[in-house]
């Protein structure tokens, strides 16, 4: 399958936005994991806005920028949205309060806890009543997300938003899921080119087993770093793909799935 990514957003420890990702990843400049700044989504309704969680306005700003940098109308785009965890920490509060019969919890934490949230939130707020895939797949969820939604584009004929985000895993429950560090990555793919794409992808399946392509960058210190932030965070997987687009020339990586891995071929436009 072959798509174009018209639009890139980041929204990361470290990385406020795409042109700092960017750099970071041509080795231009240095990455502290500076916690980022989640902005309250500003389509929503002042009540809805209070109500979203740390997550939901994470997979909302990269979403929102995405499509901006796309230039492409929120509302007419299909949508999959992709995370392991989903709200990892209404989830965890609610059985805390479970566990604890003292314990209470807001009602608005139980709509929030579903995985498809904000997703939910996303729609509402663009006013948009397109398609929208929610998938969780564990640490394989960034590479199957990609392969939807190159699918959603290339056999629809439409473009199609991709939103994948992770953050930290509270206690207690972080000690069965271990995950730390905030990422979001939001990618529109087109499915005809587009005068200001930024790169071409080709994307397939392949049935047998492979390893995750090794993330290497110019700067030895950011490699190790960033490479500890891949295997934390289930969303920091695209930062392969996202450093090839960053450097230009022609990459092919490997995404490794639960069964079978993700091969992706990019070409620079």
């Amino acid at each position: 399958m072959r798509v174009w990514i018209s639009g890139l957003a980041v929204l990361a420890d470290g990385m406020a936005g795409w042109e700092t990702a960017r750099a970071i990843l041509r080795g231009e400049a240095t990455w502290q994991p500076t916690p980022c700044i989640l902005p309250p989504p500003p389509t929503l309704a002042p009540n809805e806005r209070r109500r979203t969680s740390p997550i939901v306005r994470l997979a909302m700003a990269v979403a929102a920028e995405a499509c901006a940098a796309a230039g492409c109308d929120p509302a007419t785009v299909h949508n999959v949205f992709g995370s392991s965890n989903g709200d990892g920490r209404v989830v965890n509060a609610i059985l805390q309060a479970l566990a604890d019969p003292a314990a209470g919890i807001s009602p608005t934490q139980f709509h929030n806890c579903v995985h498809n949230a904000a997703a939910g939130y996303w729609t509402i707020g663009s006013q948009s009543h397109q398609p929208v895939a929610c998938l969780g797949g564990y640490d394989w969820s960034w590479g199957f997300s990609l392969l939807q939604a190159a699918a959603e584009a290339v056999v629809e004929g439409k473009t199609a938003l991709l939103c994948v985000y992770d953050m930290a895993m509270p206690m207690p429950l972080g000690q069965k899921r271990a995950t730390r560090g905030t990422f979001g990555v939001g990618l529109v793919l087109s499915p005809h080119p587009m005068p200001h794409a930024l790169a071409m992808l080709d994307v397939d399946y392949g049935a047998e087993d492979a390893a995750d392509t090794v993330l290497t960058l110019p700067d030895a210190q950011a490699t190790t770093a960033l490479r500890a932030l891949c295997h934390d965070n289930p969303a920091a997987r695209c930062l392969p793909l996202l450093a090839a687009i960053a450097r230009g020339g022609t990459h092919d990586i490997r995404v490794a799935g639960d069964v079978g891995h993700v091969a992706l071929r990019v070409t620079p436009c």
